[in-house]
């Protein structure tokens, strides 16, 4: 074979690799090229090799250099569509172009429930009055419950159908255990361990089966107050409360309203109403502790003295937001959650 016949060969052989290799649109196509233009055993280039050797002598350094020209262009057609390839294919997975001037999607933020925030607004108002706050269990025995605060064992607020008791769970005595009807268990706790003076603030849940109402939940929260020193007066009682309402409501035009009442473990007892814009709602009771109470947990009642006050944490939040019934708390229905 003479070099022109050759070389026209090779030149040939390139054109038609450059051809198929830009044709090649998958990975089948440019895998089918690269056997057809450079497969080890019958790939065209292996076959324009062997004709090398049918060129005469004096023309075999021209023919093998442009031989070897030929395959390292034919290398690098293949290089190229397979990056190509590979390109292409990490563009898929990575899907479209991040676009800079494209406006964000603005993420939805979450935030505390109303009755939440009001109870961290009320731990903040009593801690700048000189309350600390104080936890107690949900789970009582009766001796907290009931029998430390001066209810005796014949008085109806100890009737089962007006408490949760727990019937598979009982004291090491085998006294009783229920869900606590009032966070006054708390203050007895810590009067148990805590000579005079006592000032705190006990908040959280309690259960009583009532039917629930615009006003009333089986479930609701209750945020009480206790100051046990020496001369201590229902004046005081009052002066904290309004300071309490003033800071939490807002303004001068809050005031409170002492009716007479009783609970077991105070004396005397008043319910407490708060005036805010002209309306009056009931809040709470309060009163004096019940000598019979200090005495309980170890007190001297002719020494010391102290006032107690419970308010219901809904209550207080849906006077303030113009809430008309407390179920709307426990619905989260996110509509009603959203404006707080």
């Amino acid at each position: 074979m003479s070099l022109a016949n050759l070389l026209s060969e090779l030149d040939q052989l390139l054109a038609d690799a450059q051809a198929r290799f830009s044709a090649a649109g998958g990975a089948n196509e440019v895998e089918a090229a690269r056997v057809e233009f450079l497969g080890a055993k019958s790939g065209r280039l292996k076959a324009a090799q062997k004709l090398l050797g049918a060129v005469p002598p004096p023309e075999k350094p021209a023919a093998g250099k442009r031989f070897n020209e030929v395959k390292q262009a034919l290398e690098a057609v293949f290089s190229s569509a397979k990056e190509t390839l590979d390109s292409s294919a990490d563009g898929a997975a990575q899907g479209p172009a991040f676009d800079i001037t494209v406006p964000d999607a603005r993420a939805r933020l979450g935030r505390l429930h109303p009755l939440t925030q009001t109870i961290g607004d009320m731990k903040e108002i009593m801690g700048r009055l000189g309350f600390s706050v104080a936890d107690g269990p949900e789970v009582e025995d009766e001796w907290h419950n009931f029998e430390a605060l001066n209810i005796p064992g014949d008085h109806p607020a100890r009737d089962p159908l007006e408490n949760f008791y727990l019937s598979a769970a009982r004291t090491a005595t085998g006294s009783p255990l229920l869900l606590r009807s009032q966070t006054s268990t708390v203050q007895i706790r810590v009067m148990e361990q805590t000579r005079p003076p006592v000032r705190i603030v006990s908040m959280g849940r309690v259960y009583r089966p009532d039917t629930a109402d615009a006003t009333h939940y089986p479930m609701f929260h209750q945020i009480e107050g206790l100051l046990i020193d020496r001369h201590v007066t229902m004046a005081d009682l009052k002066s904290v409360l309004r300071l309490f309402a003033m800071s939490y409501f807002g303004g001068d035009d809050v005031h409170i309203r002492f009716r007479p009442s009783f609970f077991p473990f105070t004396e005397p007892s008043v319910e407490v109403d708060m005036s805010w814009n002209d309306a009056w709602i009931e809040m709470g009771g309060a009163g004096m502790v019940d000598p019979a109470v200090l005495s309980a947990v170890g007190y001297d009642p002719d020494q010391f003295t102290g006032f107690a006050f419970g308010l219901g944490v809904e209550r207080v939040c849906a006077r303030r937001h113009n809430v008309a019934d407390i179920r709307e708390f426990y619905k989260n229905d996110v509509r009603f959650l959203r404006q707080f």
